[in-house]
């Protein structure tokens, strides 16, 4: 018996990307589109593809996936950002999977392109991404930022790559990198964490040693060296915020 399978995508103005990611899940029984107020042509390509389309205000990333999640007629969810799609081998696998699904949920590489690469080493691969799972055993956590997907019980590997094609160029990607830095060191703060100048000298130099040594980002050539040393200066960022936060509510 094959698992009935839902979609499940939050959009806000994603109309540049969505119909890729949309046609590499023609195998969905239901696609689950819930939107934060776009004011693009999202809802007009969500409706030519038959989704089920539902409004709610921004909750936070975590939230608003498991929001998304919970309007889902299945239990088998599969979620998606619009910027993202499935490769061929990948669909395979989903589709094969579901005919005697053996976990709780799975994993799979995600394959991020960056300065018009797609990165195969480094931070930007295999970047495993959990999104196909049983969502009696699994939800999405509370973080509004950085989330994951919490499961009870196993967790197994998918073939195949879910390609990730922002299309941003650096100067936006910085700009939400700068959000997401901000966003990290309040929820630093809010956890009692603290941080100095060790932490903030170290970490970015450890992140360098790792992702382009380590893990061989020295293979994606420049595209591989930029997006690494934005990812080092992100972290010394979001200790510098949490830094200025600690001192700013003395």
């Amino acid at each position: 018996m094959r698992y009935a399978i839902s979609v499940v995508l939050i959009t806000k103005n994603a109309g540049q990307q969505l119909e890729q990611c949309l046609q590499s899940v023609g195998f969905a029984d239901e696609i689950v589109l819930v939107d934060s107020g776009s004011t693009d042509n999202t809802l007009a390509i969500a409706a030519a593809y038959r989704a089920k389309v539902i409004h709610q205000e921004w909750l936070g990333f975590g939230p608003q996936k498991q929001f998304a999640v919970e309007q889902a007629s299945h239990d088998w969810v599969l979620c998606l950002d619009a910027d993202e799609y499935l490769s061929p081998e990948l669909a395979l696998s989903i589709n094969q999977i579901l005919d005697n699904p053996q976990a709780a949920a799975y994993r799979f590489a995600r394959c991020n392109r960056f300065m018009g690469r797609f990165l195969k080493h480094g931070e930007g691969y295999p970047d495993w991404s959990l999104r196909l799972f049983d969502r009696r055993r699994a939800r999405w956590s509370d973080d509004v930022v950085h989330e994951y997907v919490i499961c009870e019980g196993p967790v197994e590997k998918l073939d195949g790559d879910l390609m990730h094609e922002s299309g941003e160029d650096i100067a936006r990607y910085l700009s939400k990198q700068n959000r997401y830095t901000t966003l990290q060191a309040e929820q630093l703060f809010a956890r009692g964490k603290k941080a100095g100048a060790a932490k903030l000298v170290l970490s970015p130099l450890l992140r360098f040693f790792k992702f382009y040594l380590v893990r061989r980002g020295f293979l994606d050539g420049l595209a591989g060296l930029v997006h690494i040393c934005i990812g080092c200066f992100n972290s010394y960022i979001k200790y510098a915020k949490l830094i200025e936060l600690h001192r700013l509510n003395k």
